[in-house]
């Protein structure tokens, strides 16, 4: 296959940085619009609960693109893909950030006391907390510096990302009170990338005894 030249590169990480940010300055704008009462129905009936939406799907959907990256590079064999993988992880915790910062913000309203009574009140909260605190520890050793620094423990480290995942789906399936099939939609997904590395990690070590035998 081609190799991608620098200039190549550069476009495709552009359009991964503006295709990342889109979701973000359309719901931006339909705020405006609900703030500046222009449209208040930007956001619907419920303006807290779908900007709170809208941000954890994306992050979700982020995340699960990050872990989508490997599998891709092993089916296409296109190693230039790997350059992708921390910019997508790092728009994940920035919407997991934002999701979060709604949620303190616009849905307790400044009572940031009571967050710590909801984590241990409400399982989904609680799921959901845990899985973004486990992703600050990976957006701030995400730089080459830390990798050098870390060695062979940044890859143990990282691997935090698949309970990361797991926990984030759940967060979301449990937020569903009726309608499932978006967050199965996601939880099969993350089975599906989930068994590709288990199945490459596993697979040929079990294969080769019987070849040798």
């Amino acid at each position: 296959m081609a190799r991608a030249t620098p200039r190549a590169i550069i476009a495709a990480k552009v359009a991964v940085h503006a295709l990342a940010l889109a979701p973000l300055a359309w719901l931006s704008w339909q705020f405006w619009q609900v703030f500046s009462e222009a449209d208040i129905d930007a956001l619907g009936a419920d303006p807290v609960a779908e900007i709170e939406h809208r941000l954890g799907l994306w992050a979700l959907r982020l995340l699960l693109l990050a872990l989508a990256v490997t599998p891709l590079r092993q089916l296409s064999g296109q190693a230039v893909l790997l350059r992708f993988r921390r910019m997508l992880g790092l728009y994940a915790f920035a919407y997991a950030s934002l999701h979060f910062a709604a949620y303190l913000a616009l849905d307790l309203r400044g009572y940031w006391a009571q967050v710590f009574e909801e984590i241990a009140k409400r399982p989904y909260i609680t799921v959901g907390f845990a899985a973004w605190l486990l992703l600050v520890p990976l957006a701030v050793t995400s730089t080459q510096g830390w990798m050098r620094r870390l060695g062979r423990r940044w890859g143990q480290l990282h691997k935090l990302v698949y309970a990361i995942a797991i926990l984030a789906v759940l967060h979301f399936w449990w937020i569903v009170k009726s309608d499932i099939r978006e967050p199965l939609l996601y939880a099969a997904i993350l089975a599906l990338l989930l068994g590709w590395r288990a199945w490459k990690r596993f697979v040929p070590r079990r294969a080769r005894p019987a070849a040798s035998a």
